[in-house]
């Protein structure tokens, strides 16, 4: 089953909709979240530890707390110029 395959199921009574075995598996879990976008819904698998999945993913340090404050006041600077130039 690849990324683009669809697969018709029912909802119970109950409300309850069973999700095909091969996407279980593949997904890795056993827990969903259901996006309601009104007129479809998305199913996206959550992981069972989703801390785990994340760790080591940030792990490389940070930018450098003189470099990050350096960033900030330029982003403020060009933002008070860019009001500035708007109010005439």
């Amino acid at each position: 089953m690849n990324s683009m395959d669809s697969t018709q199921v029912k909802v119970s009574r109950n409300g309850q909709v069973s999700i095909p075995a091969a996407v279980r598996h593949r997904w890795g879990t056993s827990t969903v979240l259901i996006i309601d976008r009104g007129d479809y819904a998305i199913v996206r698998p959550i992981p069972d530890d989703p801390i785990e999945v994340l760790r080591g993913a940030y792990a490389a340090p940070g930018p450098a707390a003189d470099a990050a404050r350096a960033a900030d006041r330029a982003a403020e600077t060009a933002s008070d110029d860019r009001r500035q130039d708007q109010a005439g």
